[in-house]
């Protein structure tokens, strides 16, 4: 699967502008390291990531315009490869990391992780050296409406790093809430992450999905995963113009996009996390689930 990737990106970059544009646009992104307590965080100002962090998601928006991961409306130079009987792997036109992939299900499905959590375990799997990530509906994902999910190369995932010597269910003083989960066991892992969102969803009273993000990776046999609970889609800075930012999954492992220069210069670790802990579940709901999950295991 690996070797069909490379040989995807070798053949879209020549042929489709709008993907070797945005290469090339991610070559000349500038990157600064913000220190946020005991962690830190890679700032990345990208200029074409501008559209999806200001897509407007809402029901109505979303309905007017055509579907942008269906096939039937794909550029003409576009083209994937598949994964399965389901996906079909394409190379992401807007990068933020090196060898962007979006992943998206072959029908038209509403951006929902039940019952496909497998799928992208299944993917972290075929794709050594890679993160997978879902972002929610109202979470980040620009096309609330196709289920898909993203892959990216872990050369540069900061929080690979910081949860390496971990082995509890949470990361203590990490100003994002988020759950942490290990295993060998593709069955016990799907379990677990269903009970999780399950949790979550009666603890925020937000169905058919809470509001989540997940990133996934497979090390040595073992599987990695990352689920990020959420509060709400954007923080304030964001609509009151303070700072054009709007973290998703990527972001809240630690690459934070900032598609306006003027933010990239400005930006501080307190306002980093101000937004982390704002866009994520307060203490007190994220410690019931947290430890739920601890007592049930």
């Amino acid at each position: 699967m690996i070797r069909d990737v490379e040989q995807l990106f070798e053949r879209q970059a020549r042929n489709w502008p709008l993907l070797a544009k945005g290469i090339e646009g991610l070559a000349q992104a500038r990157t600064r390291r913000v220190r946020v307590d005991w962690f830190e965080v890679l700032v990345r100002h990208i200029p074409h990531r501008v559209g999806s962090t200001t897509a407007a998601v809402d029901r109505e928006s979303v309905a007017r315009r055509p579907c942008f991961l269906c096939a039937a409306n794909l550029p003409r130079e576009e083209e994937g490869i598949a994964f399965g009987e389901e996906f079909t792997i394409y190379c992401n036109p807007f990068p933020i990391v090196k060898r962007h992939l979006t992943i998206a299900h072959r029908q038209h499905l509403p951006q929902r992780i039940a019952i496909h959590f497998g799928s992208m375990l299944d993917l972290a799997a075929a794709l050594p050296g890679y993160f997978i990530i879902y972002n929610g509906p109202e979470c980040g994902a620009s096309a609330p409406d196709h289920l898909h999910f993203q892959a990216g190369s872990r050369a540069v995932f900061p929080i690979e790093k910081d949860t390496a010597r971990l082995n509890g269910a949470t990361v203590p003083n990490y100003a994002r809430n988020v759950l942490l989960f290990r295993g060998r066991e593709r069955s016990a892992l799907i379990d677990r992450m269903d009970r999780a969102i399950a949790l979550l969803a009666e603890t925020t009273r937000k169905r058919p999905e809470p509001m989540v993000n997940i990133a996934a990776y497979q090390d040595k046999e073992q599987w990695v995963v990352y689920l990020f609970a959420r509060s709400k889609h954007r923080p304030e800075v964001f609509h009151t113009g303070e700072l054009t930012v709007s973290p998703a999954s990527i972001d809240l492992c630690g690459i934070f996009v900032v598609p306006l220069a003027r933010d990239f210069d400005r930006i501080t670790g307190d306002a980093i996390r101000a937004v982390f802990r704002e866009v994520t579940l307060p203490d007190e709901q994220f410690q019931r689930v947290a430890r739920k999950l601890e007592d049930e295991r």
